[in-house]
């Protein structure tokens, strides 16, 4: 399966300058991503810092048996184990638990953790573990509870699962309904064609979600079925085993609460400073954590010594929330900028995969990292990948479109450009100058009817109008025409567009793995998996 490099800029400027112009943000980050002795120099770190984190045993055994229960491989269970060594790190990066993966790039960050961990590996010599941590915590159903898939007939469905609207839980804590999830699952059916691996995909995925019918659940499965052999672990940040662990890091973040929001702010104008935007909002106000109060998760704020809901209807004094770390952590949750601490907590983090977006608020951390005894992991960008089918490729070439085509928008333009051309004569200028000449020859006569009778101009005014509307008329008719007659050729311009960059996204942004598992099998993603490339951010095209 080959792959090839492709230039696709990043939509963060920061993330961009952080790949190519990195001196331009090494003031924001504690490693230099892309010097060999940064990942000695990281690794010498996280080994003198190993008192300052969660029990590795401890860890060991919760991630152990939580990637049992998700169906986990013996590669990943055994991966899991080796946590407990002293010597062994991790490369991190994780997502919220999207319907049947979520988008493509979900998939893509699996893959560049699993790559990074094998090239550490090789040049550290000593273990390093892809550890996958899925945000189970999270409660943006609408971000997560669908996919999109590209229909036979060109047109991209999009399946959901059916949901209460109003939920404020967790995605780890909602269980779907049997029903619910083999509707979803006859949806993806019906919207895949024919193909001789779907029968087996489908078998797959509802073994996924046998074992747990949350939504964070059946990714776990999912993910489990997909990488447990090259030894991904995966970790639900929900999950009440490892929340236990978790308590002594919310106590500080309690505790620390108003240093860590004023590190925060103070990350925000780092990044101002620099002139980029920043990603995420940081105000002195932020607690920067959730709690989980009578069935909802609910965004803290600092007030005063204590703690609030936004709206000030729920109440929380310091003392309070100290206790809940202590007796019942499974309670609370991080908020995204305080995500990073307990991962550095909890784990011997040797680097940490991002998406573009992530990059960017992550380097609004550092203070905040220094300020609790951490520094930072190494930075490694997600790698990013479109997929090319052959049949794509074809029209491509047909019609001598490159991916900067894609890459820019301007596809549709292209199309139209083509279509004009398939045309004897230009249509629209045409028509334009039918309707200036008609337009010229009545002026005149209608400057003229006055001196016949007063309401004669506008009834000229009226005729002109409906002979105009006529000409628009045939306009549309004649362009329909020009439609009709190239269908096919159109409906492989669409292919190409509807292929590369649908809804106007990148394709990773929109598409789900499985229509492409569906029509080629799984070997195509189990070759990426193994293909040596650096984790830095590129783009590449996989022909397939």
């Amino acid at each position: 399966m080959p792959c090839t490099a492709y230039k696709w800029k990043k939509s963060q400027p920061l993330t961009e300058d952080y790949i190519q112009e990195y001196d331009r943000v090494s003031s924001l980050f504690d490693y230099n991503p892309w010097g060999k002795e940064s990942l000695h120099e990281r690794a010498d770190a996280v080994r003198h810092s190993d008192a300052l984190r969660a029990d590795r045993s401890v860890l060991a055994e919760v991630l152990i048996e939580y990637n049992r229960r998700m169906g986990g491989k013996e590669a990943a269970i055994a991966a899991a184990g080796r946590l407990a060594d002293e010597h062994t790190l991790a490369v991190v990066g994780g997502q919220q638990a999207g319907l049947f993966g979520g988008p493509l790039y979900v998939i893509y960050k699996a893959v560049t953790l699993i790559m990074a961990a094998r090239q550490a590996e090789a040049e550290l010599g000593t273990p390093v573990i892809p550890v996958f941590w899925i945000a189970g915590e999270d409660h943006d159903f609408e971000e997560v509870d669908h996919i999109h898939v590209l229909r036979p007939g060109l047109d991209i469905s999009k399946i959901a699962i059916d949901r209460p609207w109003n939920l404020r839980t967790s995605v780890s804590r909602w269980e779907a309904e049997p029903e619910a999830w083999e509707a979803a699952l006859r949806q993806l059916d019906e919207a895949l064609p024919d193909s001789p691996h779907k029968a087996g995909l489908l078998r797959d995925l509802r073994t996924a979600i046998t074992g747990d019918r949350t939504l964070s659940g059946a990714f776990a499965g999912w993910m489990a079925a997909l990488f447990g052999d090259s030894g991904l672990v995966l970790l639900d940040a929900d999950d009440p085993a490892l929340r236990r662990l978790e308590g002594p890091m919310f106590a500080q973040l309690i505790g620390g609460s108003a240093s860590l929001a004023a590190a925060l702010v103070r990350g925000r104008e780092q990044v101002e400073s620099l002139g980029y935007a920043p990603q995420v909002d940081v105000s002195d106000e932020q607690a920067h954590l959730f709690v989980h109060d009578r069935g909802e998760r609910v965004l803290l704020q600092r007030s005063g010594d204590g703690f609030t809901d936004k709206k000030g209807l729920r109440t929380f004094s310091r003392e309070e929330l100290l206790k809940v770390a202590a007796e019942e952590p499974e309670r609370l949750s991080n908020g995204v900028m305080s995500r990073p601490l307990m991962q550095e907590f909890l784990l011997p983090v040797l680097g940490t995969v991002l998406g573009p977006a992530e990059v960017a608020y992550w380097a609004m951390t550092r203070d905040a990292f220094h300020l609790n005894g951490m520094t930072m992991p190494i930075v490694l960008p997600r790698l990013e990948f479109t997929i090319v089918e052959d049949t794509v490729t074809k029209w491509m070439d047909k019609y001598e479109l490159s991916m900067d085509d894609a890459a820019s928008g301007s596809l549709a333009a292209r199309k139209e450009a083509w279509l004009g051309s398939q045309s004897p004569f230009p249509v629209e200028q045409r028509f334009e100058e039918a309707r200036a000449g008609v337009r010229e020859i009545y002026s005149p006569l209608l400057d003229s009817l006055a001196s016949i009778e007063a309401g004669l101009p506008e009834l000229g005014r009226s005729n002109l109008d409906k002979i105009l509307h006529q000409i628009d008329y045939l306009q549309h008719k004649s362009e329909q025409a020009l439609v009709r007659k190239h269908e096919t050729a159109l409906a492989q311009w669409k292919r190409v567009e509807q292929s590369l960059t649908p809804l106007g996204k990148p394709q990773e942004r929109v598409y789900n793995v499985c229509a492409f598992l569906s029509r080629y099998g799984y070997n195509w993603l189990d070759e990426l998996v193994e293909a040596d490339l650096a984790p830095d951010g590129s783009h590449y095209l996989i022909h397939i």
